[in-house]
Formats: structure tokens, C-alpha cells, sequence
């Protein structure tokens, strides 16, 4: 515990919980890891492994949050916004479509990657690696560097924000 404490805590952290429910993730990850131990295979990855069941551990305390946290009325306000007129909705369409179009010139496997990270409900990097093929730690830099390819596009269409 000693040797892999800042590896847990600093996972933690990372989700901006707050303080109660940040030692609830910290004590879960722990307690998975003492259910767990017989499946370590692998001893140098207990690091990785670790990490992984924090950010799980975290992500189910936000999804928890979520569910309890919502008020009756807030169903209302998941409705359509009666301020945006039609005009707004067809624009949103078509920009919607015009980034479907864009996404269809790259790769399959950057396609792939931007459906996993950002059409889908979010996975853990961890299982974004298994279905798409892509290691955990190359999935940061294949994401920049489709977002930056996707960025170009726009530039080249003039459909950028001018700073």
C-alpha cells in the first residue's frame, strides 16, 4: 500500500471528488485490490492495474452522483430548449453533418478511436484499447492527432473560430 499510494491517490484526484468521496474511492480501490489478489499475475503491472480501479472506482461514484443528484424537475430541463428556434436547429443538423462527413475522410482506426471517446457512452482507456486495438498509452496521441487532422479540415473550410 505504501509503495502504490500516490498512484492511487493521485488517480483520485484526478476526478475532482470531493473529500469523502475521494477516501470512498481510495478505500474501494484498496478493497478490490485485497478481493483481487489471487489474479495478479503480474506483480510489475499492480501499478497500472491499480490505476485503472481507482478511475473505475471514481467514475462509479459519479455515476451514482448523477442519478441521486437529479432533481424531479431536471427531466424538464433535458427538453428541448424552447429559446433555440428552427432556424438553430438546422444549423446544429447541418454541422452535425458536415463533422460526420469529416470524421468519414479519416482512417478507419481514428474513426474507430473518436466513436469509442466520443459518440459512445465513455469506456475507461483500458477498454477503448481492447476495441479498438489501440495500447491505453497511445490512445492520447492518436486522439491529438486525429483532432488535429479533423481541425485542419475545418481550416480548410474556412469553418474555424478566427481568434
Amino acid at each position: 500500500m505504501h509503495r502504490y499510494r500516490g498512484v492511487v491517490i493521485g488517480k483520485v484526484r484526478s476526478f475532482g471528488l470531493q473529500d469523502a468521496d475521494a477516501h470512498d474511492a481510495v478505500q474501494m480501490t484498496w478493497l478490490r485490490l485485497a478481493e483481487n489478489c489471487h489474479r495478479i499475475l503480474l506483480p510489475e503491472q499492480l501499478a497500472g492495474w491499480l490505476a485503472t480501479t481507482a478511475s473505475r472506482e471514481c467514475l462509479r461514484i459519479l455515476r451514482q452522483q448523477a442519478q441521486h443528484s437529479a432533481p424531479p424537475h431536471a427531466a424538464i430541463e433535458q427538453l428541448a430548449d424552447p429559446s433555440t428556434g428552427p432556424e438553430q436547429h438546422a444549423i446544429d443538423a447541418d454541422t452535425a453533418r458536415l463533422l460526420r462527413s469529416l470524421i468519414a475522410t479519416l482512417s478507419p482506426r481514428r474513426q474507430m478511436l473518436l466513436r469509442e471517446l466520443f459518440f459512445d457512452s465513455p469506456r475507461p482507456y483500458t477498454e477503448v484499447a481492447r476495441n479498438t486495438g489501440i495500447p491505453a498509452g497511445g490512445i492520447g496521441p492518436t486522439r491529438a492527432r486525429a483532432l488535429t487532422q479533423l481541425r485542419r479540415r475545418l481550416d480548410e473550410r474556412g469553418l474555424t473560430p478566427r481568434s
